[in-house]
């Protein structure tokens, strides 16, 4: 039974760092911790402290900073949040994403309107105090008995020394017993003498230490496997009990990783260092990552889009593909199709052998037209298909364009002067200038007409899902495009905007103006990827006739 904690009480706080590299795994840990902990019957929540200066990652190239992952409450925020929620089956807030530059500018606002009467603003106390704030805030808001906190980056750091001094005076403020630092770090492999070394992790802790935080616990990342005497030495050298050392060797799926650390004890050191209880219990999930193991087939999915050498720019996306593969025993395989390249190749050389074609979210230009021949592709060769946001768009000016004849139809993103601007602003947005925490963002209700494709899957009427666009379906072109067997299936309450279209002829072609893939769980897969997956697995056993979805 999940403890509650009094509303108003600190709870239990766990700082995760990482050193020696960046991308060291400290999300997946945190994560891991947090399912170990919930599934022990302790109320969690998390948090990210991250050291850039942007406001939030809204406005970075994914090539700088991967997946923008949005939560409920329309926040943009890094990609970790969503591992966050897949792992602890929880929806997290704005609160739990903190930034540098979130932090600056609350900081120099207040001193704009002369809040701070004259003084002179410092690092310490005003930038520590506004972090330690929004750290308090969230433990407050959520009444959780334990909060994780992951300071992004690398130990030693410059941009990351603030978040770490007010971390230290908070485990300075707070009773010693209810503070916990857990320090991620790897063990590099030197191939020529065949050996991992712990020296970095030595000046990683010592640098730690420095800062004022011993760490408590140390899990030790590598793609080899960590011998007794390392875990010995690393203890004896950076002062942390030997049972707190512990190996985190690179798992064959993520999921694997709460199992892993469970077993080797990090569950019982942190509940029995914290004063909490709770027995173990990782039935459910040790299932499920069973299934993932172990499917009974696999089907091939292309995911077309600009950025697809860089998987973390589609991160939810590859998930939620796993996670609709274990509700169908089987396992995803995605082809990373670059839409670029459809636009210089026969889609039919590109798209041979799939048996299903997502084209996810995206922003801009590049590919679009490639995009356009996925669809199209789809469409008439009865190849299941799912566009998420921009994927809608694609095959909502592909069925334009190609069916009801409107030549040079387009979204007017891409094409200002389309004649058919099928994809359009809404009057509200034109007059958009700054491009950060515009757009419509976060959960919105959908009201599903009944017999659609969504409204089975989904099982009810009216669902709430997560939205990060500008652009939106044109109503002006409404009646046309569904008298020519373009089915509206989804669409705000009022019936104002158009949230899902799906081609009727179609066994399984199906677009959202909201991303799906933001809310789905490994033990509780999206309807429509768990569908999706379940018509490519019904196309792979027999394909449908080619041509036959053309209308």
């Amino acid at each position: 039974m999940e403890h509650i904690r009094t509303r108003g009480a600190m709870p239990k706080f766990i700082f995760v760092t990482g050193g020696v590299v960046s991308s060291v795994g400290k999300g997946i840990t945190t994560a891991s911790l947090g399912r170990i902990l919930k599934s022990r019957g302790i109320s969690v929540s998390i948090q990210k402290l991250d050291p850039y200066l942007n406001v939030d990652p809204g406005t970075m190239s994914p090539y700088q900073h991967g997946e923008v992952f949005v939560t409920t409450d329309g926040a943009e925020t890094d990609l970790d949040l969503g591992h966050y929620e897949r792992f602890i089956d929880e929806d997290l807030s704005a609160l739990s994403s903190v930034t540098s530059g979130q932090v600056y500018l609350a900081v120099l606002e207040r001193e704009r309107r002369g809040d701070y009467l004259g003084g002179t603003i410092q690092q310490v106390p005003h930038l520590t105090n506004e972090i330690k704030a929004r750290i308090y805030g969230v433990a407050e808001q959520t009444g959780c008995e334990v909060l994780i906190c992951e300071v992004g980056g690398t130990v030693g750091d410059i941009e990351g020394e603030t978040f770490i001094e007010a971390i230290r005076q908070i485990r300075h403020e707070q009773p010693r017993d209810t503070c916990l630092s857990v320090h991620v770090t790897f063990l590099p492999w030197v191939g020529a003498t065949g050996e991992l070394k712990t020296k970095p992790t030595q000046h990683s802790a010592q640098a730690l230490r420095s800062k004022g935080i011993q760490p408590d616990a140390i899990l030790l990342r590598s793609d080899h496997s960590v011998p007794r005497d390392i875990i010995d030495k690393v203890a004896l050298f950076c002062d942390v009990d030997a049972r707190a050392v512990i190996p985190m060797e690179t798992a064959q799926t993520i999921y694997e990783v709460p199992i892993i650390l469970e077993e080797r004890g990090l569950g019982d050191f942190v509940i029995e260092r914290l004063g909490l209880h709770g027995a173990r219990d990782l039935a459910e999930w040790r299932e499920m990552v069973h299934r993932l193991k172990h499917p009974q087939g696999v089907v091939e999915v292309a995911v077309v889009g600009k950025y697809v050498e860089l998987h973390d720019a589609y991160l939810s996306v590859r998930e939620s593909l796993a996670h609709a593969g274990i509700a169908n025993a089987v396992d995803v395989d995605i082809r990373w199709v670059h839409a670029e390249d459809l636009e210089s190749r026969p889609a039919a050389d590109v798209l041979a052998g799939v048996q299903g074609i997502i084209v996810p979210g995206g922003f801009g230009e590049r590919g679009w037209e490639g995009k356009i021949k996925a669809a199209e592709y789809a469409r008439t060769h009865n190849v299941p298909y799912l566009g998420l946001c921009l994927g809608m768009q694609v095959m909502v000016t592909e069925f334009a364009r190609n069916v009801c004849g409107m030549d040079g139809a387009n979204t007017t993103e891409i094409d200002p002067e389309s004649p058919y601007p099928v994809i359009s602003l809404l009057e509200e947005q034109t007059g958009v200038v700054n491009k950060g925490g515009t757009m419509r963002l976060g959960a919105y209700p959908c009201k599903l007409i009944p017999g659609s494709i969504a409204q089975r899957a989904y099982n009810t009427d009216l669902i709430s899902e997560r939205h990060r666009h500008r652009w939106e379906f044109n109503n002006g072109f409404r009646d046309v495009l569904e008298r020519a067997g373009l089915r509206i299936s989804g669409t705000a309450p009022d019936g104002s905007l158009v949230e899902i279209s799906e081609i009727a002829a179609h066994p399984f072609m199906l677009g959202t103006q909201f991303h799906p893939e933001l809310q789905s769980r490994p033990n509780r897969p999206n309807p429509l990827f768990r569908d999706f997956v379940a018509a490519a697995v019904a196309f792979a056993e027999a394909p449908a006739v080619v041509g036959a979805a053309r209308v």
